[in-house]
């Protein structure tokens, strides 16, 4: 059975000094780029909502972390995210790679954007 999680700290918590610390960047990354957001575990795994409907979620692996969904965006995002993107709608990046943290920041701005129209 898989572990659960009541809080995003528990969660975080769960994991390696390495992992927490990159979970912990892209917790933060995220709420600068959504102001105000609320926070919860859903699926298991971290989300940020605003007005209690789920914005982004963000995860982590043995040796990557994710940001889901992915936003359309514009052709110059969609060019920066192809080579983190894994499916249609996951962004994968590999904790022994830097992790692209203003591209995270896109992606919550993006999927805000998104939502307001």
């Amino acid at each position: 059975m898989a572990e659960t999680f009541d809080s995003v700290d528990e969660y975080i918590a769960s994991f390696p000094d390495e992992t927490r610390e990159v979970l912990g960047l892209i917790r933060r990354t995220l709420h600068e780029a959504v102001p105000g957001a609320a926070e919860r575990i859903s699926y298991q795994i971290p989300t940020l909502t605003v007005d209690g409907k789920p914005i982004v979620y963000f995860a982590g692996w043995a040796k990557h972390v994710s940001v889901y969904p992915l936003p359309v965006g514009d052709a110059a995002f969609a060019a920066d995210i192809a080579p983190y993107r894994s499916g249609p709608g996951t962004a994968k990046f590999l904790l022994n790679k830097p992790i692209p943290y203003d591209l995270i920041d896109r992606i919550a701005t993006f999927l805000i954007d998104e939502r307001a129209t």
